[in-house]
């Protein structure tokens, strides 16, 4: 479960833009504020369903998104090749465009 969260967290990070925004604040109050589905549903006044129902649309996206684009791959890819890069100032350059 922990992988998973790190996981979503991190396709939220890269693609969260491409949700609505009803979307993006289920998937934080989840996510990041860490409250209950019954929490967040009490907060926005709809069903404990209506946000299990979203928060499984928002996963199904972020998944979605991932496997066409590849960017958290290609991500993970290029830090470990800046991991083996000896020039410090190319090495910052790097990580600072994965960053962006």
């Amino acid at each position: 479960m922990e992988k998973d969260f790190v996981y979503y967290t991190l396709l939220f990070d890269i693609y969260g833009n491409l949700l609505t925004k009803k979307q993006q604040d289920y998937f934080k109050e989840y996510y990041f504020n860490n409250l209950s589905l019954t929490e967040i549903a009490e907060n926005y006044q709809v069903s404990r369903n209506a946000i299990h129902h979203q928060l499984k649309q928002v996963i199904l996206k972020l998944e979605n998104y991932e496997n066409i684009l590849h960017v958290a791959l290609k991500n993970k890819k290029l830090e470990s090749i800046i991991e083996e890069i000896q020039d410090k100032k190319l090495k910052e350059k790097l990580q600072n465009l994965i960053e962006m």
